[in-house]
């Protein structure tokens, strides 16, 4: 059968979802039979459309009237009216595989033979629900993601007697549906979204069985660390506690490795089943209305992201193992029917498969569960030293340049520069060549058109301890004034590069140390860093801007009390006081940087420029002056090409695709 031949449709179910599936194809020119046992139900969904299309209609998304799109929907009691004529037919009843069967049946024995007969399961195998029928190779998964008319997702599902010819036409009607499918090649437990998704959810349950981290702690990180839409608990909520473990269950009886606690199967038989049911892992305000729970954005920041979501990453590989699906629909399906802001293996090649492989291990030291065994895929790329975006090859191959000097070196992984201390063994001490490096260095990628960002950092145990004492020793006073003055050159050279700068701190950032990452635009401190000004405790002072700065950044008088005491300062404490940005775990603080200089580097490169420039050369000014600065830098900005297209991308409810222009 053509994807021409396909003009009327059936939809066996018109609740939740399959109301949403009869609105979509209507709205996409077919004329569609939509069958249910009850009227009442059959009713409710006419009047859900009817809301639905109204709203679109309001927003000027439909190029019909919603009269006239209504008039193709025929809602009917009659299984027999609903099949007779259908060209293609989609099941969306309960998740139970009996009940399938049962519908699969009947249809099977009232639609034309030439009918195509697809199933909306989520996690339910294709080739066990095609054994009901007498046409296993027009038996096809076809997964719309809630709500249909708004999610952009399908899952196009191959049973093991799924004709090719079948999965081409279920896959240029999805796109006739203006969808984005993917396809999964084999009848695969979960399928990809929720494969992955259960593994997601299966480490956080277990992270709260072993009392590792709270509810808030989790949904925190995966909010706010990972990026992602809701904490994974509120997810669970939002699904339904009771749908999230039968679907886990359906995925452990098919051969997925999943241990499920007895304390999350007692929740799931319990009156607490998420937003549903109005109590869940949160409360809400009543069964069935959802409202956001309110977490911190401090909650998780001491979760071990890359720990947390491994077991996902791990899943992921198994399915290009067993060539379940490319790597590249497997990506689209995270995407697009998790809404995460990364696929699963571009945040794997973030992260480092290294690490992605060491938490595995760990885990499964832990928890002892076969679920953590690498995949042999990601054994084999660690193996190989293919670790993701720091060494240019992973999942996804990137450029990467590499130059380096006496003391420093500069990694180029565009459209972030990487510049990194290298003196390990003397904890990066500043000397007179490294001086002249960075200096050179910085101005070189001023000019680079390719950087968007610059990321500092140290190598090995420090970020950096400062200068070099050793040449301090024979020293006169005219030479430590010449030596101040010229560290000083160095560092503004730093701070008015036109790109942000973010210092990535772990270790020891002690004296000039500290005073490098203060010439940073944003930092970022490891939870094992330690900074302060110790020059005291040599009978000097700093020397490299230090009084002004720390002053200027934290108050004269905490500031004064650094410098008096020469203490060192454990990261939180440097936080709290407004000198780090953030804390990360140290595990994490080159992923962090890498993050976050990514985020940066996907704005306009201009208007960065001209905020920088704005804020430095403001912050010491009157405000009247600074605020007259501002005007100047907002009219000038938005005389860029780039405003003229963020504003546009706006309006046009679309991503801006900013040139730097």
């Amino acid at each position: 059968m053509s994807i021409e031949k396909i003009k009327k449709i059936c939809v066996l179910g018109a609740g939740t979802m399959g109301h949403g599936i009869a609105q979509l194809f209507a709205m996409s020119g077919y004329e569609v039979w939509m069958r249910d046992i009850e009227q009442g139900i059959l009713d409710n969904a006419i009047k859900r459309i009817t809301w639905s299309l109204k709203k679109l209609h309001e927003k000027g998304r439909l190029k019909e009237t919603p009269e006239q799109i209504l008039s193709r929907i025929h809602p009917t009691l009659s299984m027999e009216e609903a099949c007779k004529e259908a060209d293609f037919i989609i099941e969306v009843v309960p998740e139970i595989l009996d009940l399938k069967k049962k519908v699969f049946s009947e249809a099977d024995k009232l639609a034309p033979l030439h009918a195509i007969i697809a199933t909306n399961t989520s996690s339910l195998p294709i080739t066990e629900i095609a054994e009901a029928t007498n046409r296993p190779e027009k038996v096809i998964g076809m997964h719309f993601f809630n709500p249909p008319v708004i999610m952009k997702l399908v899952e196009v599902i191959k049973g093991q007697k799924t004709a090719d010819e079948v999965v081409k036409v279920t896959i240029e009607l999805a796109k006739k549906l203006g969808k984005e499918p993917v396809l999964v090649k084999k009848d695969s437990p979960g399928f990809i979204v929720n494969r992955i998704l259960g593994a997601i959810i299966h480490e956080a349950i277990w992270a709260i069985e072993r009392g590792e981290y709270s509810i808030e702690e989790i949904d925190s990180a995966t909010r706010f660390k990972a990026n992602m839409p809701m904490g994974v608990f509120e997810l669970i909520d939002f699904i339904g506690i009771d749908v999230t473990y039968h679907m886990m269950k359906a995925m452990m009886e098919r051969g997925v490795k999943f241990v499920i606690p007895k304390s999350f199967e007692d929740k799931a038989k319990s009156n607490e089943l998420g937003v549903k049911s109005g109590k869940g892992y949160y409360m809400y305000p009543a069964p069935g209305k959802y409202m956001k729970p309110s977490i911190s954005a401090k909650a998780g920041s001491k979760v071990d992201i890359i720990k947390l979501l491994s077991p996902a990453v791990n899943e992921a590989a198994k399915l290009l193992d067993d060539d379940v699906a490319s790597l590249e629909d497997i990506d689209k399906a995270v995407k697009l029917g998790l809404n995460f802001p990364n696929g699963i293996f571009e945040m794997a090649d973030l992260f480092g498969l290294d690490l992605v492989v060491n938490s595995l291990n760990k885990l499964k030291s832990e928890r002892g569960f076969n679920l953590y065994e690498s995949a042999q895929i990601l054994a084999k790329m660690v193996q190989e030293g293919h670790l993701g975006r720091k060494t240019g090859k992973g999942f996804y191959e990137y450029k990467i340049e590499e130059k380096v000097l006496d003391t420093i070196k500069v990694r180029y992984e565009l459209p972030i520069a990487w510049v990194i201390l290298n003196r390990p063994d003397k904890l990066n001490a500043l000397n007179n060549k490294m001086l002249d490096e960075l200096e050179a260095t910085f101005k070189e990628l001023d000019r680079d058109e390719r950087v968007r960002v610059i990321i500092l950092m140290g190598e090995g145990k420090a970020f950096c301890a400062g200068a070099d004492v050793k040449a301090f020793e024979n020293m006169t006073g005219v030479d430590a004034f010449k030596f101040s003055r010229r560290i000083q050159e160095v560092f503004e050279a730093i701070e008015k590069t036109s790109k942000p700068v973010i210092a990535a701190v772990h270790g020891y950032a002690l004296g000039g140390g500290l005073e490098l990452a203060m010439a940073c635009d944003i930092r970022i401190f490891a939870e094992s860093a330690l900074v302060g000004q110790p020059e005291i405790n040599l009978g000097i002072i700093p020397g490299a801007a230090g009084t002004q700065k720390l002053a200027r950044l934290i108050g004269v008088g905490k500031a004064k009390e650094l410098i008096f005491l020469g203490d060192m300062i454990p990261a939180d404490e440097a936080e709290r006081l407004g000198l780090a940005n953030k804390v990360v775990l140290t595990s994490e603080l080159e992923l962090e940087a890498r993050k976050m200089g990514l985020r940066i580097a996907e704005k306009p490169a201009l208007t960065l420029m001209i905020a920088k420039y704005i804020i430095d050369y403001g912050k010491d000014v009157a405000e009247a002056i600074g605020k007259a600065l501002e005007a100047l830098g907002f009219g000038l900005a938005r005389s860029t090409e780039d405003a003229t297209e963020g504003i546009k991308a706006f309006l046009e409810k679309r991503k801006p695709k900013f040139t730097g222009k």
